[in-house]
């Protein structure tokens, strides 16, 4: 039977382990990944490409697969791993078989590796009809039983579980990440989608990536030429990079648009970071203090009169933001016609 429970001398173990005193001798974490002279990567600590769909966040992630497999340079990113961390595994949760066998052609391309021999330190799993527990536990597997690990892919990190806005789910997937990465002393790039309708990262689980991930690169459509993109640091704990572009060139590769102008306008789009959890409870309670609201428009002069109660006045396009932004947070829901707030909601 499982034990649910510690006694109290594993949690007396625990306790004494977890303790960290200013006379310890602690190294800084190994730091393994680059872009543009800026740390985006160290050993213990995982990080995350966002952007929406056809964005080509997988033709980015390529390309850090690249660097990783020779410790050398591609796109804006390096990589220095040391010689026995310099084995990569790449996990593909949604592409079939002939799609992923592209991936590995492209990072190998992009390395400069001949395509005729499959790259000694590439392991390559395709996943997509596993289900997500299953997933987790071949990615476990893979982590556990494979030597000289340094750099671990997720492209489709949504896939492993099962419910993206599931605060629980959410929290102890984000845990597995940094249970791998700290136990394991390796480095875990994970990708995940954006919201359609705004720059915000999906559901519970994006919240959390934002909040643990040590880097997180936003890999967006130029809005100027669509056959670029660039990639810039929604956030990042070390010194923040200059952001770069690239296209893709006539053999299927990405690479640097030269010339390429970035458009220094920044878009009009309503961040969560913009009030705290409580500033939106305090609006939110009085929004909904009568109940229920029906009706989309009848919700949105709700929200725009309680928000502007409480300090921050938004004009109608904005609140129709908003509105969009707390029923992706799952803060406010739609039942049966009529809008309701989510009191337990996750921020």
């Amino acid at each position: 039977k499982r034990k649910t429970v510690m006694d109290a001398k594993d949690l007396d173990t625990l306790w004494q382990a977890s303790q960290i005193r200013v006379t310890d001798e602690l190294a800084m974490a190994p730091e393994v990944l680059f872009c543009n002279g800026s740390v985006i990567g160290t050993l213990g600590n995982f990080s995350a490409s966002t952007g929406k769909a056809k964005s080509k966040k997988t033709f980015n992630v390529s390309a850090i697969v690249a660097a990783a497999l020779t410790n050398g340079e591609c796109l804006g990113y390096s990589a220095e791993f040391p010689d026995d961390k310099r084995t990569v595994l790449y996990f593909d949760t949604e592409q079939s078989p002939y799609h992923c066998q592209k991936v590995i052609r492209r990072a190998i391309e992009l390395a400069g590796l001949p395509t005729d021999r499959h790259p000694d330190n590439l392991f390559f799993s395709q996943l997509r009809a596993q289900v997500p527990d299953t997933r987790l536990e071949i990615i476990n597997r893979g982590i556990a039983a494979t030597p000289n690990v340094g750099l671990v892919v997720i492209d489709g990190i949504r896939d492993l579980m099962f419910d993206i806005n599931n605060a629980t789910e959410s929290s102890r997937l984000i845990n597995k990440l940094m249970e791998w990465t700290d136990n394991n002393q390796i480095h875990i790039h994970t990708v995940l989608h954006l919201n359609k309708s705004d720059d915000n990262v999906r559901g519970h689980v994006g919240t959390e990536l934002n909040n643990k991930a040590e880097t997180v690169l936003q890999v967006s459509k130029s809005t100027t030429d669509d056959e670029v993109t660039e990639v810039s640091a929604s956030c990042i704990r070390a010194m923040d990079f200059s952001p770069f572009a690239f296209r893709i060139n006539d053999n299927g590769l990405p690479e640097i648009a030269d010339g390429y102008t970035f458009n220094r306008q920044k878009p009009q789009t309503f961040s969560y970071n913009e009030l705290t959890s409580d500033q939106h409870r305090a609006a939110l309670e009085k929004a909904f203090a009568n109940g229920a609201i029906k009706g989309c428009q009848n919700c949105e002069d709700g929200l725009k009169q309680a928000y502007a109660s409480c300090g921050f006045p938004f004009g109608d396009g904005k609140v129709t933001k908003l509105k969009t932004f707390l029923m992706n947070k799952r803060m406010i829901v739609r039942e049966n016609g009529a809008y309701a707030y989510n009191p337990d909601f996750y921020y």
